[in-house]
């Protein structure tokens, strides 16, 4: 049924359930899997102050050069867990997006069958506050999606 997952991780305790169901999931049915771990955008409000001009250029390269370090050592450790279980895995980090769009684009692109993501299942005021990526995908993705709390 499934051939290609597309596993989102952030790297948190939450995403790794979601990262171990994907991979059971994948070896049982011989798929095989793209994991995505997603960058955010240096935050808009940090180019304000007075030095803006100056330190905000540092803070960006300093941003990016974290997330970029970030985003590899998260991705390692999913394709140690995806050797471990036998599962192929490809491993992509994409900078510089809101998690969701990038998931969409990329199951999209990669031709995915099936998205596996985490979710805190917040709701009311927390949902709206801090937001919904998983929310987000649900409502806009054409392909199923696996959500793992």
């Amino acid at each position: 049924m499934y051939k290609h997952l597309l596993i989102a991780t952030d790297g948190s305790e939450l995403a790794d359930k979601g990262i171990a169901h994907g991979l059971a999931l994948a070896k049982g049915i011989g798929a095989t899997v793209t994991f995505v771990t997603v960058s955010e955008q240096f935050p808009t409000l940090a180019w304000g102050g007075a030095m803006a001009g100056y330190a905000a250029g540092d803070e960006l390269a300093i941003y990016q050069e974290e997330a970029r370090k970030y985003g590899k050592e998260v991705l390692a450790k999913c394709k140690a867990s995806a050797d471990a279980a036998g599962v192929s895995a490809e491993l992509v980090h994409v900078e510089d997006k809101r998690p969701a769009e990038a998931i969409l684009e990329l199951s999209q692109a990669r031709g995915c069958d099936l998205i596996v993501m985490a979710s805190h299942g917040r709701r009311g005021l927390g949902r709206l506050l801090l937001g919904s990526q998983t929310a987000e995908v649900l409502s806009y993705t054409a392909i199923p999606v696996l959500v793992v709390r």
